[in-house]
Order: structure tokens, then C-alpha cells, then sequence
């Protein structure tokens, strides 16, 4: 049984306790390890997530690489002064040249630097797939406004499910965006990809966005979520994946919501919190 059909069963018999609660570790684990690299998600994977998530861009030589951001920042990684640091126009070879964990983030102050960490392709973080049961989470970073940090959306979702299917990894990966074309152009090439909705504005609709995005998972900002917006997104047959909660408060706030995930940077300091409550 599947633990959103675990979680069902469980609401069908009438128990009070709320159902078990995902954990996501957003950029791997940010909050303890340099951000969307191998030794963020080998952490994360450790601690026992569920899901890994993690965000895409695109190379010149068309390699989905793990990056929040199109323009590699300066700011946690080092590398050749005078070089593009616009993902697109650089190759894998090129960007590997950056040295994104050496550079602690000042605003994580748990963050423990990984000298040499390079940007991993996608391939390399679907290769962990065999350490674990887990599933991936991988935001395509696409932007109407700025065209030339990657191909169009039907390229990018292309890219991603060619990869996917590479490592055979249909039924543990859900893609999600902020711009759903990606999301319109993966549900025309493969039906079986889980989409996710990404949303950040108060006056966007739970049930109406993932219906616009031809999502089954709406992932909102945390402090969007209330009790009432889940049980309406639940009625529709929705799932819940709230971003990005890093404290107890938060967290108190989202269970008693009953979302179904949680994405937070300190994945493993989540996973403690919900195992002391049972929903773990």
C-alpha cells in the first residue's frame, strides 16, 4: 500500500490523529551542506528523506544540470574570473569549473562547506536512485521573461524525461515549476509524470493553479497554506507539498493542516520533529 493510500485508509476510519507527513530535502539538505550538490543529497539521503528535491538548469551542450539559478552565483561559487556564468552559454566541461562548496552560505550557519563541490548533471543525482526507496522532486527553471537562460519548454521537458527514462525512474519522480509550460509540455509527452504546481501569490487558487497546470500536486509557499485550502485541494483529489519551512512554528502550522510533504532545508531536524509527534 502506498502511503497516500496508507493515509487515506487511515482518515476513512475515523482516527483524530492526523496522517503521516512527507519530508523534502530542498536543495538536498541547504541548511547543512552547500546547496543542489552530491554531498547535499548524500546527506539527505542519510537522514532519510523521501524525496530529494532539487532544481534544473540547461548547458550549452544541452546537460540538465542541479542549479537554483540560470546564472551561477558568485556569491557560493568560486570560479575563472571572466567567464559567463550564464548556465546556457557555458558547457558541462565549463561549468565544472566552478567551485560551489567551498564558500559557506552566511545564512545558514549549520552549513559545513564541501571544498571542490562541483555542479552535479542530472544523471549523477539520479544515480542514487539505488541507495534507497526515495523519490525525486526536480523543479525545471524556466522563465517567460528571460528566454535565453534556457531552451524553450518543450526542449527542457524532453531533456528531463529522456533522463528520467535513462535510469528508469517514471514512477519516483514528480516534476514540478512555477512556469507551467514545462509542466503542460511533460504531460503531452508522458501522462505518467507526476507534476507539482509550484504557487507563491495569495490570490492564486490551490485547486484552480493545479488544475491550470494539469498538476496532481499543488506546492505552495508555507505561509499560503491553511486548513481550509487543504481540505479543498484534498476534495479535488490533490495533493499537498508546502515550501520552504525551516522552523517549529512553521511546521506546528502545516501538520495541523494536514499537508501531505514538507520541503525544508533541515531535512533531518524535520524528520526528529515528526517522529516525536508519530508522524514519522
Amino acid at each position: 500500500m502506498s502511503l497516500r493510500a496508507f493515509a487515506a485508509a487511515w482518515l476513512a476510519a475515523g482516527t483524530l490523529m492526523p496522517a503521516p507527513i512527507l519530508v523534502h530535502g530542498h536543495r538536498g539538505a541547504r541548511a547543512v551542506r552547500p546547496e543542489n550538490t552530491m554531498a547535499a543529497f548524500e546527506y539527505a539521503i542519510t537522514a532519510g528523506v523521501d524525496v530529494l528535491e532539487l532544481d534544473l538548469a540547461v548547458t550549452k551542450d544541452n546537460v540538465l544540470v542541479a542549479s537554483h539559478d540560470p546564472v551561477l552565483n558568485r556569491k557560493i561559487c568560486r570560479g575563472p574570473q571572466g567567464m559567463s556564468t550564464v548556465i546556457r552559454e557555458l558547457t558541462l566541461d565549463q561549468v565544472r569549473q566552478f567551485d560551489c562548496g567551498s564558500i559557506p552560505n552566511p545564512d545558514y550557519r549549520k552549513q559545513q562547506p564541501v571544498a571542490g563541490a562541483r555542479v552535479p548533471a542530472l544523471d549523477e543525482v539520479f544515480a542514487l536512485a539505488g541507495r534507497g526507496a526515495f523519490e525525486f522532486n526536480i523543479e525545471t527553471k524556466i522563465f517567460r521573461d528571460k528566454p535565453r537562460y534556457t531552451p524553450p519548454p518543450e526542449v527542457f521537458a524532453l531533456l528531463v524525461l529522456e533522463a528520467i527514462r535513462r535510469h528508469r525512474l517514471e514512477s519516483r519522480v514528480i516534476v514540478q515549476s512555477f512556469d507551467f509550460r514545462t509542466l503542460a509540455a511533460m504531460k503531452k509527452l508522458d501522462a505518467r509524470i507526476r507534476l507539482a504546481a509550484l504557487i507563491e501569490r495569495p490570490w492564486q487558487d490551490f485547486v484552480k493553479s493545479a488544475r491550470e497546470a494539469g498538476a496532481t500536486i499543488i506546492s505552495p509557499q508555507y505561509r499560503l497554506v491553511t486548513r481550509e485550502k487543504v481540505e479543498a485541494a484534498h476534495e479535488a483529489g490533490l495533493e499537498v507539498v508546502a515550501w520552504t519551512a525551516n522552523e517549529a512554528k512553521q511546521w506546528d502550522a502545516l501538520i495541523a493542516a494536514r499537508v501531505d510533504a514538507i520541503i525544508s532545508d533541515d531535512p533531518a531536524e524535520l524528520i526528529v520533529y515528526l517522529k516525536k509527534r508519530g508522524l514519522k
